[in-house]
C-alpha cells in the first residue's frame, strides 16, 4: 500500500494512527535503549510522532488530561530528587544563576528582533517566536500583546522540537554521562520501593494538582506535584520510593508525543518563507545558550553538563529527563528553567510596550498597541 493509501486508511479508521504511533515508538525505544541513550521513549516518541505528523498519519492531538498526568509523573519523579544541599549551594549562587538566566532571556529575544527584520513578520511576532521560558507561557502571551499567534505557536514548538531531538546527540557528543538504568529499570518485578512510589505518585499528583490551580503557578502540572512529593522525601516519608518505568516510559512518550504532532506540513507551511531564519536563528540561540551554561557551571560550581541542561533554550521536560537518567543535579536544573520561565512572565510585557514605542516613534501613524501589552 502506499503513502496515500495508507492516509486514506488512517482517515476512514483514526484508531489506525494511535496504533501506529504505540507501535511504532515501541520500536524506536528498544533501539534507542540498544545503543544507551537516556529517556528513550521521551526522545523516540517525539522521533516517531514529527515523522507521522509530516507525514499526514498521525494522531491529530494528544489529549490534554493524558499529557498533565504525564507532566505530574515527571514532577513526582523530580520531587523524589530533590535535595537541600543543593537549594543551598543555588542560593548561595543567586547571583551567576541569575545574571545569566538574564542573559540567557536576552539572547532569545534578540534573535527574536532579528526574525523581524524580514517585512512579513512584526517585531512583537518576532520576539515572542523565539524566546525560551515555556512555549505554552509565550503562546498565551501572544494574543494579548499583539502579536501573530499562529506564527508565534508554530516557530515556539519548531524550537522546542530542534532543541529536543539535538540533546541527546549533544550529551552523548560532549560529555559521555553515565546512564543509570538502575533508578527505575532496576527491579524486573514490583517490590516495596515501587508500592510506596504509587501512593506517593497518587497523592502527590491529586494534591499538586490541586495546589497548582489555586495559585497558578507556572508549569503547574509539574511543579504542584513535584512540591508535594519534595515534602514527602525531605521529610523521609518517601525514603526508598521509586515510580514504576513502565510509567516513567509512557510518560516520556506522552510528553514527546505532545510535541511530535504539531509538525504538519500544513502548519511548517504557515510560517513560509520567514521558516530558514527561524530556524538558523534557533540553532544560533541554543550554541549561545550552551556557551552560557558552560560559563554558569563555572560560576556557581556545578558540572558542566548541568550547566548546558539548566540553560538550554527550551525543551524542560527533555532536560529534565536526561538529568533524571543520568543522576545528575536534577534540582538545580529544574530550579534555573522555572526561574527564567518566571522572569520571562514579568519581562516580555514591558518588553513589548518598548517595541511598540519604538514603532511609533518610527511610524507616527500606526496604531496604538493592543490593551493587553499594557497588562
Amino acid at each position: 500500500m502506499g503513502s496515500t493509501g495508507w492516509v486514506s486508511a488512517a482517515t476512514k479508521f483514526p484508531p489506525m494512527r494511535w496504533i501506529a504511533l504505540v507501535g511504532l515508538t515501541l520500536v524506536a525505544s528498544i533501539g534507542l535503549v540498544a545503543i544507551d541513550v537516556p529517556s528513550a521513549a521521551l526522545f523516540s516518541g517525539l522521533f516517531v510522532a514529527t515523522v507521522l505528523a509530516l507525514a499526514n498519519f498521525a494522531p491529530t492531538g494528544i489529549p490534554v488530561r493524558a499529557v498533565t498526568m504525564a507532566q505530574a509523573v515527571l514532577g513526582v519523579m523530580i520531587g523524589m530528587l530533590v535535595k537541600t544541599s543543593t537549594m543551598r549551594a543555588l542560593g548561595a549562587h543567586i547571583v551567576p544563576v541569575l545574571l545569566i538566566t538574564v542573559a540567557t532571556l536576552f539572547v532569545s529575544m534578540a534573535a527574536g528582533v532579528l526574525l523581524s527584520l524580514r517585512r512579513d513578520v512584526d517585531p512583537i511576532t518576532g520576539a515572542l517566536a523565539l524566546t525560551t521560558g515555556g512555549a505554552s507561557a509565550i503562546v498565551s502571551l501572544a494574543a494579548q500583546l499583539g502579536g501573530d499567534e499562529r506564527m508565534v505557536a508554530i516557530v515556539q514548538y519548531l524550537r522546542v522540537g530542534i532543541v529536543t531531538a539535538s540533546m541527546p546527540l549533544v550529551v552523548a557528543l560532549l560529555f559521555h554521562p553515565r546512564h543509570h538504568v538502575a533508578m527505575h529499570h532496576a527491579a524486573t518485578v514490583p517490590h516495596v520501593g515501587w508500592i510506596i512510589g504509587v501512593g506517593v505518585l497518587l497523592i502527590s499528583g491529586a494534591a499538586g494538582t490541586v495546589l497548582a490551580q489555586v495559585t497558578r503557578l507556572p508549569a503547574g502540572t509539574l511543579l504542584g506535584p513535584m512540591i508535594i512529593a519534595a515534602a514527602f522525601t525531605l521529610s523521609g516519608i518517601a525514603k526508598g520510593a521509586l515510580v514504576p518505568w513502565p510509567l516513567v516510559d509512557i510518560a516520556y512518550a506522552l510528553i514527546g508525543w505532545q510535541a511530535g504532532v504539531r509538525f504538519t506540513m500544513a502548519r511548517l507551511k504557515q510560517v513560509g518563507r520567514a521558516l530558514p531564519l527561524a530556524t538558523g536563528l534557533i540553532i544560533l540561540v541554543n550554541l549561545v545558550c550552551a556557551a552560557l551554561g558552560f560559563l554558569l557551571a563555572d560560576l556557581a560550581g556545578v558540572s558542566r553538563y548541568d550547566g548546558y541542561l539548566a540553560t538550554v533554550p527550551g525543551g524542560i521536560y527533555a532536560a529534565l529527563a536526561l538529568a533524571i537518567s543520568s543522576r545528575t543535579d536534577v534540582t538545580f536544573v529544574l530550579a534555573v528553567h522555572v526561574l527564567r520561565v518566571i522572569m520571562l512572565m514579568f519581562a516580555m510585557p514591558a518588553f513589548a510596550r518598548l517595541l511598540h514605542r519604538l514603532a511609533r516613534h518610527k511610524h507616527p501613524e500606526s496604531a496604538d498597541p493592543p490593551a493587553g501589552a499594557g497588562e
